[in-house]
């Protein structure tokens, strides 16, 4: 997307001009999320992967976003995301 611009060619007494529009491809999980079944008081990991490094996650648990803490750990790694939930209850499920 960054490469977009208006590019010329100089030849001295001439230029020519063009536009470049590049049009992003839209994000898709390469992994979905898996199912899991843990005992409780341990802890789980959910993982996917997207086809673009670098896209910004936003993990819920049914409507609610969740926010990083003790209880929940988010670690992205090039197009890998991960959710992390420590001493797993049964609320939690």
């Amino acid at each position: 997307k960054s490469d977009s611009d208006t590019y010329s060619c100089d030849i001295g007494d001439a230029q020519s001009r063009a536009k470049l529009t590049v049009q992003e491809m839209p994000v898709l999980f390469k992994q979905e999320l898996q199912n899991e079944e843990v005992k409780e008081g341990k802890q789980v990991r959910l993982t996917c992967e997207l086809s673009k490094p670098g896209t910004p996650v936003k993990w819920m648990k049914g409507d609610t976003v969740l926010c990083a803490s003790e209880k929940y750990e988010f670690k992205q790694q090039g197009t890998v995301a991960e959710l992390i939930i420590r001493d797993v209850k049964s609320v939690d499920a």
